[in-house]
């Protein structure tokens, strides 16, 4: 390096800066390079070089036939331990390990050429020790001022981390769709009342016979399903909403033409698909083929149960009457019977047998002969006879010897002694019958133990006997399920043809050579309309504004190798629909590009369900919010209005603080009128119910209105002539009718038609209403209306869209409360610039829900006049001082205590007239504290003071005397006389 060589660029200013490189650059020593001193310089190496300062991207710059290396920080960056050396050194010995590479890439470039690479996979030796890297390599030729190429210039992105995590990606696909098409559990969708079939796949096909089901009702397609009755058991989780759990479940199924149907034992579950709004639209079937198991499982059972009820005979009449028993009843057959043969092994006696109530005995001698040749040659070889249909498997002589005793379907096992037979074990049943592989085993297992227990021989040959049958089981078990798991591999490209999800096939351009039948009925086409088409000018998204673009953006990322997944909302004929869409690129062996794979799943159902989830939750916390708010401001009101009392009595009539008492008192009770309001909206506001009739309710209230409104508003009534009666606080009806005709008051500007209607109605399915009949109060007007975000936000406490001093936001509030804790709801529907329409739904009388019972009514009734003892409870110190200065100024003696626990020891100590207790008290409530008084003071009367009835059902408090906070000293007084009249005989 010489002290010279900044001042070779002084005359060149596009060479200043450029980061370290820049500076670098400047300072270095280029007289024993072959590129000489600076200032000798071409102008084009010297422009190339300020460019590739400039650029974010790393550049390397390779000049002259050597390539002498000059690049920017980003390029220092890839070079890691080579930097700052390979600055100024021949390409080929900057980098030796890829030596070949880089001599074909300057061959190449200064002929003219151009080279670039996608995803390059080279070995370098950055750090000092070999690492596989993965580059997106560009090469172009740089000329010299006559034109011709006097150097290289090369743009490098290293792509390692995306190469390895696409084919980490590809690695999994394949794994996940392994696991899927060697899955063994069942599985089936089904859609509608009639349980039509969307989707099963390969392991329910096979197990049902590989039938055509899609699209067919599960009574049609499985006719022997619907005779066994689980049609009636889909039809009960499709009404009630509620799954069905199957363990171990018989059921048969034909599962080729024209043979016997099958038994096989499932363990399985019916769950119902449930949309946003509550409504049970589909059945989703999933379980397992448990039959083998539970076969084994029933014999092992019987085996071990017949066991035990012959371990302790030693009679061999006895165990082999009660095996006959025992193994007739656990196979449902008509007669299992025993014999010995005689010694010219064809005469053989019955001994013993076992019949049901409608067959026959069949205890006697016979000849083996007149069974026929078949029994004779197997049994005296050693070998069963086993007849399905003894009329159609035997000469009709022959068959005759069997259908005279009334045996229809017969098996008979051979005991063999020594060669030669010499006892019989048989069942036999009435009807022809196709006897299965599990019960000849087991009727040869029975037989064996029998014997065995009873000869105690030849114990060694039965363990290989049974030993061999075990074997012979298992290979039958391994071949089903090898031959299931072959079909239901054969099966896996019907599955994906009918997916429920969107799937596109593109061509390495973007033009859609497949669509699924789902993406096609999505937008309502054909595939010959789409195919050939660029996918984002398809008509899934042309629709919706600036989603083409999107498309188009991913899709040519895809073309480059890259994947992408990201959510969407498509305007498609049925309507907007939401979607998870990913896209991923298909690749050939070299790893080029040749097509392209789209996918969307619709996420409709999810995006609502997760929309409606947040709107309840939000309410239900302002509500909770609200009802604590206002039951401790309750609380406070109480203090303050029985304060002002006492001392408005100890003020004298002509004192001029009387006026600034009563304005305090108008205060409190203006702020009780906001406190009911809150708890109107928190449901938790104490409800009067009665019969209403709302006919005459509705034509009461529209007098007052018509007199009450501007005379601009026409007020129109559309009344059944019949309604039902309904149960509910008739003053918070007429509140709640008289805040929507003001609110449509207000949306119509004071002038125009406010119509009120009501109908019954049965409901059946409707979110946030049980089944039943329902009356709906209507309030419609022909005014503003509001759009979709106010409409959402309507019902929320303290929201408004009045202008300030116009209202208070509670209006709406208050009777989206009040329907709520009457069993009903508050249904709005509004659009901008056409109107709003709100329904009050209430439940019919004889269905109607009862909120707690108030006290009874105590205006006008006189006080006590008797000095009682009262103990008086109140977790607020503040609350209990005022309640007790209200009953002393009244001259009554009052004990207080701060807590339940309290309480019990103050009627520990002393007798009591009467308890007075709070509800909302820690550790024990009002409540409780009355159950607990009733159970140990049962003649003790209580009067429960609340802010708020959230007393729990079903308790002995639920039918206490209830007064609401804030209340007054008469208030206070009147209810204490209404108890004593309560309680008088």
């Amino acid at each position: 390096m010489t002290p010279a060589a900044p001042a070779a660029f002084e005359h060149s200013p596009a060479l200043s800066g450029g980061g370290e490189l820049g500076e670098l650059i400047r300072t270095h020593d280029w007289s024993q390079t072959d590129l000489g001193p600076p200032e000798h310089w071409p102008q084009s190496l010297k422009t190339v070089t300020a460019m590739l300062l400039l650029s974010p991207v790393p550049i390397v710059l390779l000049w002259g036939e050597n390539g002498i290396m000059l690049y920017n920080d980003a390029y220092s960056v890839f070079a890691a331990g080579r930097h700052p050396r390979l600055l100024g050194s021949a390409v080929r010995q900057g980098w030796p390990e890829v030596a070949d590479f880089n001599d074909h890439v300057m061959r190449v470039c200064l002929a003219g050429g151009t080279l670039a690479y996608k995803n390059q996979e080279l070995t370098l030796h950055r750090n000092g020790r070999p690492e596989q890297v993965w580059m997106n390599l560009d090469y172009s030729p740089v000329l010299d001022e006559t034109g011709r190429p006097a150097g290289v210039i090369a743009f490098v992105v290293e792509t390692t981390e995306r190469v390895r995590a696409e084919r980490h990606l590809l690695a999994e696909k394949d794994r996940l769709t392994r696991l899927f098409e060697q899955a063994p559990g069942i599985m089936a969708m089904l859609s509608g009342p009639e349980h039509r079939y969307q989707m099963a796949n390969p392991a329910y096909a096979n197990l049902v016979g590989n039938r055509d089901l899609l699209g067919r009702p599960v009574c049609e397609a499985l006719p022997e399903i619907a005779r066994q009755g689980f049609i009636e058991l889909l039809d009960e989780v499709y009404r009630t909403g509620i799954a069905y759990v199957g363990n171990s479940v018989e059921l048969t199924i034909q599962r080729t033409p024209g043979e016997a149907e099958e038994t096989f034992i499932l363990d399985f579950v019916f769950q119902p698909v449930i949309d946003h709004e509550g409504i049970v639209t589909g059945i989703f079937m999933e379980g397992h083929d448990v039959t083998q198991r539970a076969l084994a499982e029933r014999r092992m059972q019987f085996l071990d149960a017949l066991g035990k009820a012959t371990a302790a005979s030693t009679d061999a009449d006895t165990i082999l009457a009660t095996t006959t028993r025992m193994l007739a009843e656990h196979l449902g057959v008509s007669v299992c019977a025993y014999a010995d043969m005689d010694p010219d092994q064809d005469g053989f006696t019955i001994r013993g047998n076992w019949a049901a109530s409608d067959a026959q005995d069949i205890v006697g001698h016979y000849q083996l002969a007149d069974f026929g040749r078949l029994a004779v040659s197997n049994l005296r070889a050693g070998l069963p006879l086993v007849l399905n249909d003894t009329a159609r498997q035997l000469p009709a002589h022959e068959a005759a010897t069997f259908i005279d005793l009334g045996l229809a379907a017969t098996v008979c096992m051979p005991l063999t002694k020594q060669g030669r037979l010499t006892a019989l074990m048989a069942v036999h049943d009435r009807a022809p019958r196709v006897w299965k592989l599990e019960e000849l085993a087991l009727l040869t297992e029975v037989t064996e133990r029998s014997w065995a227990h009873i000869e105690r021989v030849r114990a060694a040959a039965e363990v290989r006997q049974a030993e061999q049958r075990f074997r012979r089981e298992l290979e039958l078990q391994v071949a089903e399920r090898t031959a299931a798991l072959a079909q239901s591999e054969a099966q896996i490209r019907t599955v994906a043809a009918s997916s429920h999800l969107y799937q596109w096939l593109l061509d390495s351009q973007g033009r859609i050579v497949y669509a699924n039948p789902t993406s096609l009925t999505g937008a309502s086409v054909v595939r010959e309309h789409v195919v050939g088409l660029p996918f984002w000018d398809a008509p899934w998204f042309t629709a919706t504004p600036g989603m083409s673009a999107t498309v188009e953006r991913c899709v040519r990322e895809a073309a480059q190798g890259a994947s992408d997944h990201l959510g969407m909302q498509l305007r498609l004929p049925g309507g907007p629909r939401s979607f998870d869409f990913s896209i991923r690129p298909v690749l050939d062996e070299s790893g080029q590009v040749v097509g392209i794979v789209p996918e969307a799943v619709d996420s409709t159902a999810r995006v609502e369900a997760e929309q409606a989830l947040q709107q309840a939750q939000k309410m239900e916390a302002l509500g909770n919010l609200t009802g604590g708010i206002a039951h401790d401001f309750n609380n406070l009101l109480t203090a303050v209005m029985g304060n002002l009392e006492l001392l408005r009595k100890r003020v004298a009539d002509d004192s001029p603080l009387l006026r600034l008492i009563d304005n305090a008192r108008i205060g409190t009770e203006r702020g009780a009128s906001l406190t009911r309001r809150m708890l109107a909206f928190a449901r938790k506001q104490e409800l009067q119910a009665e019969p209403i009739e709302p006919g005459r309710l509705i034509e009461e209230m529209t007098e007052l209105l018509g007199r009450s409104l501007d005379p601009g508003i026409v007020i129109e009534t559309q009344v059944e002539s019949r309604l039902p009666t309904i149960e509910a606080d008739p003053n918070q009806l007429q509140t709640a009718l008289l805040n929507l005709v003001l609110n449509a008051r207000d949306a119509i500007g004071g002038q125009g038609r406010v119509i009120i209607s009501a109908h019954s109605e049965r409901i059946e399915t409707r979110p946030g209403l049980k089944a039943g009949t329902y009356l709906c109060l209507a309030v419609s007007d022909e005014g503003e209306g509001m759009d979709e975000v106010t409409l959402k936000r309507a019902i929320e406490p303290f929201y408004t869209t009045k202008g300030v001093g116009k209202g208070t936001g509670l209006g709406l509030s208050i009777v989206h409360g009040f329907a709520e804790q009457s069993g009903g709801k508050l249904v709005l529907r509004s659009e901008p610039d056409v109107g709003t329409t709100a329904q009050i739904w209430l439940p019919a009388m004889n269905e109607a829900l009862l909120p707690l019972p108030p006290i009874a009514d105590i205006q006008g009734m006189p006080f006590a006049t008797q000095p009682l003892d009262i103990l008086a409870v109140d977790d607020d110190a503040l609350v209990l001082g005022n309640t007790a200065e209200m009953l002393r100024d009244h001259g009554h003696r009052v004990t207080t205590a701060q807590s339940a626990a309290q309480a019990l020891e103050r009627l520990k100590e002393a007798p009591f007239d009467l308890l007075v207790t709070d509800h909302a008290m820690p550790r024990m409530t009002g409540a409780q504290l009355a159950e607990e008084v009733r159970r140990l003071y049962p003649d003790l009367p209580v009067l429960l003071v609340s802010g708020y009835a959230a007393i729990r059902p079903g308790t002995a408090a639920e039918h206490l005397p209830l007064l609401a906070k804030p209340f007054t000293q008469a208030a206070l007084l009147r209810a204490i006389a209404a108890l004593g009249e309560r309680d008088r005989p």
